[in-house]
């Protein structure tokens, strides 16, 4: 898997270091289905893309898909060193699933198979309690 050239080719794009390893995520923008001549996004409005767009559009026809149709056709491609030393590529679903109480991007080590999770920005995992 290529690293993206330019962050204009991404819709998603994260760099996370935690006590599972480190990771280098990305989702590449998809060539639209219409006219394959351009990638789709979110639409724009005076220059500036609108964040928190329903839809994604392709710049050069015009053709619009649904946020709910659009999203689960696309991959996470990762770039990992996991805590056991190897370093990795994955790939796994744009959708986020619970772990340890907070949503991530998960995929596996190829190696020792522990799951890496890829959260938001600021989220906590939540630790395991111990039965006593």
């Amino acid at each position: 898997m290529n690293m993206p050239e330019n962050m204009d080719e991404c819709l998603y794009f994260s760099r996370r270091a935690n006590e599972f390893g480190q990771a280098t995520a990305w989702v590449e923008k998809e060539e639209c289905p219409e006219c394959h001549k351009a990638k789709m996004g979110k639409p724009t409005d005076k220059g500036k893309v609108k964040i928190r767009a329903k839809e994604y559009v392709c710049p050069a026809c015009g053709h619009e898909e649904e946020k709910t149709t659009y999203e689960p056709t696309l991959t996470v491609n990762v770039n990992y060193t996991c805590s056991c030393g190897h370093k990795g590529e994955a790939q796994t679903p744009y959708k986020r699933k619970k772990f340890q109480g907070t949503d991530a991007y998960l995929f596996e080590c190829s190696s020792c198979n522990q799951k890496i999770p890829i959260t938001k920005k600021m989220a906590n995992l939540k630790k395991k309690k111990k039965k006593a």
